[in-house]
């Protein structure tokens, strides 16, 4: 794992997939933002393996300000919570800010989180004040899955969805000394940290781009947070296994004391079979739930890479060449 000394205030981290229409505005607004506060800054882009103009674009950015921005190639789609570890295991800050590229959370917000931070949070979490998006598509959902998340894993976190945090740099190397093949970046944030806070910040609709998140892919963090961070589904499973097998039993006793007493019967087939199938459900559900566990020791024990990385564009830390350093990376492996 590459650890980069602490050699700026402020690292930014942004995440970037497929998201060509709206680099040229979070470009300006971040760095207008990171000059105003008068510190030591750098923003690390991670290009999730997107399929527009984003690898060029960012390049561009390099160009531009070799000294602050760095920019991670993965070499394939390895989603976001990978990208940001890339990022957090190269970070040279202080307080590390992570954020979306889409700006549904203004860069204009980061003074408030360095505000929080410089009163000794070690982990700045957010929630969004008013969601500027669809109530029955995205906010509804949101809200439900936050309450089922935080009741079975004890993260309690307001907005578990909002990428928009801070954190000091002892998390951050912390989170990066998880070797988990599927994480939550934020969870992991909150579990570690000695003093975290939550504040609210201001969300607005996305201007330009299209959203990468659906529904679908919210219930499968949801998911991934039940089976990563808590074993509550499993147990719920097996005291409901329990349950039904004690009134399996009972029934199985009636049926033969009825047997012995009045004699066998005909009538109530179908509704043994009915009972019969929604024990076999119960059993396939709970093969399912104990499935995920099988495959999450899985991942791990077969020590494929995490993400791989194509190139680095950076220039040398302490150094004031114009010109950056550029580090091939090919054949680098990151697990």
């Amino acid at each position: 794992m590459i650890k980069e000394p602490q050699s700026v205030y402020l690292s930014v981290v942004v995440p970037v997939y497929n998201e060509e229409a709206c680099l040229e505005s979070l470009y300006t607004r971040l760095t207008a933002v990171c000059d105003k506060l008068g510190k030591s800054y750098e923003i690390l882009f991670t290009n999730d393996g997107s399929r527009d103009r984003s690898s060029e674009i960012l390049a561009d950015f390099h160009k531009r300000r070799p000294g602050h921005i760095r920019v991670i190639e993965f070499n394939g789609n390895f989603g976001q919570h990978m990208a940001i570890m890339a990022a957090f295991e190269r970070v040279r800050g202080e307080v590390i800010v992570n954020m979306d590229a889409d700006m549904q959370n203004p860069p204009e917000e980061i003074p408030k989180l360095l505000a929080e931070y410089e009163k000794g949070h070690d982990y700045v979490g957010s929630y969004r004040k008013e969601r500027d998006d669809s109530y029955f598509l995205r906010s509804l959902p949101s809200k439900v899955l936050n309450k089922i998340r935080g009741a079975v894993t004890d993260i309690h976190i307001k907005d578990q969805g909002c990428m928009f945090r801070a954190y000091g740099r002892r998390v951050v190397d912390l989170i990066t000394q998880s070797e988990e093949s599927s994480t939550f970046v934020t969870a992991l944030g909150y579990k570690f940290a000695a003093n975290p806070t939550e504040i609210g910040v201001e969300h607005v609709a996305r201007a330009e781009g299209e959203s990468k998140y659906d529904l679908y892919r919210l219930v499968r963090v949801t998911f991934d947070l039940f089976t990563g961070f808590s074993m509550a589904p499993l147990h719920v499973f097996t005291v409901f296994g329990f349950f039904v097998s004690a009134l399996s039993g009972c029934l199985v006793g009636y049926m033969l004391l009825r047997r012995l007493i009045i004699g066998p019967e005909a009538q109530g087939l179908f509704t043994l079979f009915a009972f019969l199938f929604f024990l076999v459900s119960v059993a396939i559900t709970g093969i399912g739930i104990v499935g995920e566990y099988v495959g999450r020791i899985y991942e791990v024990v077969r020590h494929r890479p995490r993400f791989l990385i194509r190139e680095i564009l950076e220039e040398a830390p302490g150094t004031q060449a114009p010109a950056a350093s550029k580090r091939k990376k090919t054949t680098k492996v990151e697990s």
